[in-house]
């Protein structure tokens, strides 16, 4: 090789080696994060091959829920748990939610979640609620996901019930006019209530056997006057009896006065009280032996009074709208102190929060009044029911709410909604319920006020219960349809006469309602016998045992059944005279 050859030669070598050494340079430049060469030089880009986009799928459209659940169902009147399910499916998975339309949503609740459908109140075969009043209600489900929704028409019909969850049963015969049941607390005295009778005399009643115990708790027939419609009308023990061991009743004396007393019990017998602690706490003169009132009620420590107008043909005194007389009201006492120790006709303390005061009777809480015979008030809502016996054509039902005082009744000015007197009627309170004089199956002429059912029966919750004295009918009217200042007609009185017909005896004469420890509800008839409205055996796990045998006859010596019998008719009578 000559030199000059190898000299070429040894110089492309070397351009090798440096072209090589600045590739590897470049790239150490560029794994180092640089942008180029250290001298500005830059590596051309490599060209990239285009590439063709892939389709585009369409989204899936929406859809709403699809139901699979029925289109009607039918459910037995007095149902109020959950009778129907709506079920429905998501074809994507959502969730979604229930929600009621149509005519007759208001008679429905349900379930956001689960679907669960049940009726917002009673459903009651006799007295439907739904807009064309047949009994089928139309409701529409709709399920909805929040952006779709589908919707299922549901016809809901209610039955009749063939068999009723509840009975009627005699427990008492041959009582000797009563007028009033009240039970006596105490683990050990179930089923004992306390008996009045007209007469005078107060029994303990065994509810479970119908035995009347032989030795009365307490006898006042020689110091009652039972004229007219005299008697001893009223009863009620202090709320803490068991530990006072005290009663208080309401009679009419010899010269008509209406007395309320005050007895207690023996200290170590408990099964008669001692006629020895009479203590009478009120005392209001009365001049006629009819329109007498004669309900006593405690709530709270407070004792209220019901006391009619003091009789004559239309108020002809003028009681029941003056504010400065005790007739045509309902009192409110505080018996427990005496803010009257030198008047011994007043054993008692107004309370603060009474609406009146001088020269009105402060002990006053209602007024405008005919004949409050009896009233009761609602265990769950406090409110005071007051069954008013009319005159001339109207019975009526009037309501205190809770704590409200002061309430201007109307009459005489008005009996019912109906002008009687005639006058203004600027700041008068109309009845909840009224029905007219007759004969009919929602008609009547001397209202018996009733109690609201809180009871073992579901279908009654909530239902007031009232009867009328010389018609033989009985009713209910939930009190969720109350309202103040609005009145229930007679036509939407539910008519309970069949559904509480005994298995033997008659209701005819209802003088008072009277509900026990098991919040069963008694009829008291004035004729002598006794009822008590129960769940039927089939329907509690552990029913009561019944007792139909009469457990004491009237005395033969006192008076005899036929007797009994006509002088019933003639104070019913005397009712229809409305002297």
């Amino acid at each position: 090789m000559s030199a000059g050859r190898g000299d070429r030669e040894l110089d492309m070598g070397k351009d090798a080696v440096r072209s090589t050494g600045m590739v590897l340079l470049v790239s150490l430049l560029m794994a180092c994060g640089g942008g180029g060469g250290g001298d500005g030089a830059s590596t051309p880009a490599t060209p990239t091959t285009p590439t063709t986009p892939a389709p585009v799928t369409p989204a899936p459209a929406e859809r709403p829920p699809t139901f699979t659940s029925a289109s009607s169902a039918t459910v037995p009147e007095g149902t109020l748990q959950v009778f129907y399910t709506a079920t429905a499916v998501h074809p994507d998975g959502k969730p979604f939610s229930f929600e009621l339309a149509g005519e007759d949503k208001f008679a429905f609740l349900i379930d956001q979640h689960t679907g669960g459908l049940r009726f917002a109140n009673l459903p009651d075969f006799e007295q439907p609620t739904d807009m064309n009043r047949d009994g089928v209600y139309a409701v529409s489900i709709i399920a909805n996901d929040g952006r779709l929704s589908s919707t299922l028409a549901l016809t809901v019909k209610v039955t009749n019930l063939d068999l009723p969850p509840q009975r009627v049963r005699r427990i008492a015969s041959g009582t000797n006019y009563p007028m009033f049941l009240w039970p006596e607390p105490g683990a050990t005295s179930y089923g004992r209530m306390f008996l009045i009778e007209r007469g005078g005399k107060i029994k303990l009643l065994d509810t479970e056997s119908g035995a009347v115990n032989p030795n009365l708790f307490l006898d006042l027939s020689r110091e009652v006057s039972t004229d007219g419609e005299r008697g001893l009308l009223g009863f009620a023990i202090s709320p803490d009896y068991l530990a006072e061991r005290t009663i208080y009743v309401m009679l009419t004396v010899a010269d008509g006065t209406l007395e309320v007393r005050r007895y207690k019990t023996y200290m170590n017998y408990h099964d008669a009280a001692d006629p020895a602690s009479a203590d009478v706490i009120l005392r209001i003169p009365h001049p006629r032996n009819i329109h007498n009132g004669g309900w006593l009620g405690f709530r709270g420590d407070l004792l209220y009074i019901g006391v009619g107008d003091g009789g004559s043909s239309g108020d002809a005194d003028n009681n029941a709208q003056n504010r400065a007389s005790l007739l045509g009201k309902i009192l409110r006492i505080n018996p427990r102190r005496d803010d009257f120790p030198a008047d011994p006709n007043r054993d008692y303390a107004i309370p603060s929060d009474n609406p009146f005061r001088a020269p009105d009777a402060p002990e006053v809480w209602a007024y405008g009044l005919r004949n409050p015979f009896r009233n009761s008030f609602d265990p769950q809502t406090g409110n005071l029911y007051i069954g008013d016996v009319g005159e001339g054509s109207i019975e009526e039902i009037n309501m205190i709410p809770a704590n409200v005082p002061g309430l201007n009744f109307g009459w005489p000015i008005m009996e019912g909604t109906q002008p009687f007197r005639g006058g203004s009627t600027a700041g008068l309170t109309p009845p909840i319920a009224e029905y007219r004089h007759g004969t009919g199956p929602r008609e009547g002429s001397s209202v018996t006020g009733g109690v609201v059912y809180s009871g073992p029966i579901e279908y009654l919750r909530g239902q007031y219960l009232f009867a009328d004295f010389t018609q033989p009918n009985l009713w209910s009217i939930p009190t969720s349809d109350i309202r103040q200042g609005a009145t229930i007609t007679s036509a939407s009185f539910a008519l309970r006469n069949a559904e509480f017909t005994p298995m033997s005896g008659t209701i005819d004469h209802v003088v008072a309602f009277g509900t026990d420890l098991w919040k069963n509800v008694y009829f008291v008839d004035f004729d002598g016998d006794i009822f008590v409205l129960e769940r039927s055996p089939g329907e509690s796990a552990t029913p009561r045992p019944s007792a139909l045998a009469a457990p004491e006859l009237l005395p033969a010596a006192t008076m005899s059944k036929a007797s009994a019998v006509q002088l019933g008719r003639e104070v019913i009578r005397e009712r229809l005279n409305r002297r």
